[in-house]
């Protein structure tokens, strides 16, 4: 009587590779199964070519203008989000707004804009302001302080 944790594999579960190209015995040699003539018997093809048709890379435009290396890319935050975050007569700073997931990537500073209400006394540290921000932050009895 055999168990079933003692049934073993005995090599029928493995399929040989298929060697083509080996002689005409073998029942796919000289063309190696690929058939006579045409695209798919030659050997590989460009991965960028289509069937003809103009390629993408040349279908699209070329891009234009240039990106300025010395431009400055702020993460934002607007004053809506600090009423509901904090608390009156806390501190923000660009580390601390990092701790409270407030932004994520730093880039190359922190902006406070002016979307939203604040009605909470807070002092401000950022790399920049904008306009409104400085009205908001200020008529709520905050200080904004330019890092």
């Amino acid at each position: 009587m055999s168990k079933i944790h003692l049934l073993g594999n005995s090599g029928i579960a493995r399929k040989k590779k298929r060697r083509v190209g080996r002689g005409i015995g073998s029942g796919s040699g000289k063309t190696a199964g690929r058939g006579t003539k045409g695209q798919k018997s030659r050997s590989t093809i460009n991965p960028r070519f289509e069937g003809g048709q103009t390629p993408i890379h040349r279908r699209l435009p070329v891009k234009k203008g240039f990106r300025n290396p010395n431009h400055i890319e702020y993460a934002v935050l607007n004053v809506g989000v600090l009423d509901r975050e904090l608390q009156d007569g806390d501190e923000l700073t660009p580390d601390r707004a990092r701790e409270l997931g407030l932004v994520g990537n730093m880039k190359d500073g922190l902006k406070i804009l002016g979307h939203g209400e604040l009605s909470k006394k807070l002092t401000v540290k950022a790399h920049a302001f904008s306009r409104t921000a400085v009205e908001k932050i200020e008529k709520a009895g905050g200080e904004v302080v330019r890092l």
